[in-house]
């Protein structure tokens, strides 16, 4: 799907009015698809748009060590954003620039829902901590999981021992069938508010809840203005799914993928088509190297 971006409709605003200087890329859905790999025309526009000056940086919500590899494929020179912006660190010096979690509290409040008699024995519960997954025990869903992001889950039976001594970055609940897990998030946002929990979809399947300071919106706003001194109008972004609408609104020029929820496609400027088309290659190409 290719329309003209509404800001530039009304704006007629060129890419060097704007003045892009930092352009930061979701992975799952947006560079990388089905193969989990990057193209090579993506890697290509990529090296493009970093030869014209312009700083590229990875935010997902895939654990830190599940995006190394595309970080450094990329050859990307500043922090990482992992788990929606929960964790941000730079693998330059492994400084940890950023890490919420959710209270002990409220991670026990949702194991205990998790766990009623209703939907236990449909969901998968991934606890994430220091960087390391942690299941009550692999499940189907689980090892489509560990394939995918390249990990390996520890199943540990009652997940409330881990919550002794540590607050997890991020807890996920996953079930094959999608509504399903809107209802879950429906009923969820009834008991908590955006002041008390971050919750989102990455994935129709995915049910995620992070420190409700956490978006992938605050974490590009603290890689433009905190690390590089930009302002909004100076960040291009890409993303396919809910948990990238923050850091879409934010930037000066955003970009939905063609397979994105019609939600998230209406509030980007453009529409590129689909990662298997290689769609954020075009996007790039069409904004910052004409």
């Amino acid at each position: 799907m290719d329309t003209m971006p509404k800001n530039y409709l009304t704006s007629n605003q060129s890419q060097d009015e704007k003045d892009i200087k930092l352009l930061v890329l979701d992975i799952d859905g947006t560079i990388a698809g089905h193969s989990n790999t990057l193209s090579q025309t993506v890697k290509e526009v990529i090296a493009a748009v970093q030869a014209k000056g312009i700083k590229v940086a990875i935010a997902t919500g895939r654990m830190y060590c599940s995006a190394l590899r595309f970080h450094q494929e990329i050859g990307s020179t500043l922090p990482l954003v992992a788990y929606q912006g929960a964790w941000i660190q730079d693998p330059k010096d492994n400084k940890i620039h950023r890490h919420l979690s959710v209270s002990t509290e409220i991670a026990h409040q949702l194991l205990e829902y998790f766990e009623e008699s209703q939907w236990r024995s449909l969901l998968s519960v991934h606890f994430y901590i220091n960087d390391q997954l942690y299941v009550r025990e692999i499940t189907k869903e689980t090892e489509n999981y560990q394939q995918r992001c390249g990990v390996k889950a520890i199943p540990v039976g009652d997940l409330r021992q881990l919550l002794e001594n540590h607050q997890p970055t991020k807890i996920l609940a996953l079930c094959d069938d999608s509504d399903l897990i809107q209802q879950l998030l429906a009923n969820l946002r009834r008991r908590y508010q955006p002041t008390e929990l971050y919750m989102t979809t990455s994935v129709a399947t995915f049910l995620e809840a992070a420190n409700t300071h956490v978006n992938k919106g605050n974490a590009v706003r603290y890689l433009a203005e905190e690390i590089l001194g930009l302002e909004s109008h100076n960040v291009m972004t890409i993303g396919d799914n809910f948990n990238d609408v923050e850091m879409l609104r934010y930037a000066g020029i955003s970009v939905a993928m063609g397979d994105a929820p019609a939600e998230v496609q209406a509030i980007a400027d453009w529409v590129a088509p689909s990662v298997e088309l290689d769609g954020a290659a075009i996007a790039m190409a069409k904004f910052l190297l004409n």
